[in-house]
């Protein structure tokens, strides 16, 4: 059975309002879809035919994206992950699969350390355990506050897209910007300051889930090597790398697909 239409829903929190949306197979195991800095839920659609047959996928917004509200307060990695599980705790989810890109991957990575017991498999892409140098972030950050998030959309486009694929696919392109677009200031603002302030690398081995990390091979923002560090710290986790860019879901979206599929469907190490 295939939930239809996959209307935005939220829930209030004490820390705001958090939109959400299901869709997909509603007999399915949960999947839930987490996004990066300056997209939205939205940023999943190229995967939701493929993995949605399968699985009954949850999406939402990060505060300050898309629909969901902005958080009053300090905005760390920990606050979004403990919010992911405020939303699976209303939603009567108790375990579930986990799937994030970039920002999403870093909630998925704390999920993993302070979360096992709820995770069946984890999938991060793009991501990063730490950001080495946030010189280039934090001079972004500046121009923001200055002149606003449309002074950055073009940079941010030609980092999350291959110079061939935007030439390729204008269509995606002017989906992609329509999407950033739809960031607040201080979402990016506040988010990226949680961003910077990530440092889980430490803590990597304790990850005892399943692990897939997928990479984008042209990925500028976080660089192959990165994702590779992670997917070698990780015990027993698989590296995937695409031909894309950092939004490799949009970019090799069927490859992407794919790769979810075929490690979400496969045996647990050590299983017979």
């Amino acid at each position: 059975m295939v939930e239809s239409g996959g209307v935005m829903q939220s829930i209030e929190t004490d820390q705001g309002r958090l939109f959400y949306r299901w869709c997909g197979n509603s007999q399915g195991a949960v999947l839930v879809l987490s996004h990066s800095l300056g997209a939205s839920c939205e940023m999943w659609e190229p995967q939701l035919k493929a993995l949605g047959e399968r699985y009954r996928l949850l999406l939402y917004d990060h505060p300050g994206h898309g629909r969901s509200t902005n958080l009053s307060g300090e905005w760390t990695i920990e606050r979004l992950g403990r919010l992911t599980l405020t939303l699976l705790d209303r939603l009567d989810v108790d375990r579930f699969h986990f799937c994030g890109l970039s920002l999403g991957g870093m909630i998925g990575l704390w999920l993993g350390v302070h979360a096992p017991g709820r995770l069946q498999r984890l999938v991060v892409s793009n991501t990063a355990a730490r950001i080495a140098d946030t010189e280039l972030l934090a001079k972004r950050l500046e121009l923001i506050r200055r002149e606003g998030l449309q002074a950055i959309e073009q940079s941010v486009l030609d980092r999350w897209l291959t110079e061939e694929f935007r030439g390729r696919e204008p269509q995606t392109v002017a989906w992609v910007r329509q999407m950033f677009g739809g960031t607040t200031v201080e979402g990016y603002i506040n988010t990226s300051h949680a961003v910077c302030g990530f440092d889980i690398e430490d803590s990597l081995a304790e990850v005892a889930t399943p692990t897939l990390v997928i990479a984008g091979r042209h990925d500028l923002a976080t660089p192959l090597q990165w994702n590779a560090s992670i997917a070698e710290q990780i015990p027993g986790a698989r590296l995937e790398t695409l031909d894309a860019a950092h939004l490799s879901n949009v970019e090799a979206a069927e490859a992407y697909g794919g790769a979810v599929l075929d490690f979400l469907g496969s045996k647990a190490p050590g299983s017979c």
